[in-house]
């Protein structure tokens, strides 16, 4: 059963409308209790990085959710500000992260960025899969997402980068850390292009990102 984490954030409806038309079992679970039956974890996220992690722990799934996804090893997929709130922190507020893969989240640095790239990243772009990830089967580095954000995840070990995005330089897009996932862009948005990864995670076993051999994406400075 998928859990959809409704903690007040997050395009909920659009979520269980894809998993409903896929036939796919899913509950949104909005209480700690109502956790008990999840085998996958969706936490959707936007808005300020604060204000998000405010909410969650407001939730009281915080707590519940460390234990299923560090310990019991229930697979997760954080979206958008809900793959953010995986980091240690961000420079968007001053409160910590779940913490549960080794990263920072940054602002991009317009002064750096080429082509005088505005901010927010707002619109359709290209997802670049690092290898063949099973979130990523059937997909391409011509598939395209909806992306809106202006932060992204620095990740401290290279290993946990399995998809890149070129904007105005190549940032991280997607990160996949054993049982964890999180992806920048909004599957929910994309047409058949995210209602194919959200399927992936969805009915597939998702092996342990940790343990797939893949080459070292290679970030613009």
């Amino acid at each position: 059963m998928i859990a959809i984490i409704d903690y007040g954030l997050g395009n909920i409806t659009a979520f269980a409308n894809v998993y409903k038309n896929l036939n796919i079992p899913f509950n949104i679970v909005s209480a700690a209790d109502e956790l008990i039956d999840a085998t996958k974890i969706i936490l959707p996220g936007v808005g300020a990085f604060d204000y998000a992690m405010e909410r969650l722990q407001k939730s009281g799934m915080k707590e519940p959710l460390d234990e299923l996804v560090l310990q019991h090893k229930i697979p997760v997929l954080g979206i958008c500000v809900g793959m953010q709130m995986l980091a240690l922190s961000s420079e968007e507020g001053s409160l910590p992260g779940l913490g549960w893969i080794d990263g920072l989240v940054k602002l991009f640095d317009t002064s750096r960025l080429r082509h005088g790239t505005p901010l927010p990243h707002m619109g359709w772009n290209n997802v670049c899969p690092v290898e063949d990830f099973e979130l990523f089967e059937g997909l391409d580095s011509s598939s395209v997402f909806y992306f809106l954000h202006s932060y992204y995840f620095q990740c401290h070990n290279s290993n946990d980068i399995i998809a890149t995005t070129e904007y105005g330089g190549k940032f991280t897009s997607a990160i996949g850390c054993e049982n964890i996932y999180g992806v920048q862009f909004h599957p929910e948005k994309s047409h058949h292009w995210g209602i194919q990864l959200l399927k992936n995670f969805g009915e597939g076993r998702l092996q342990d990102a940790s343990q797939v051999p893949h080459k070292t994406a290679t970030l613009s400075s």
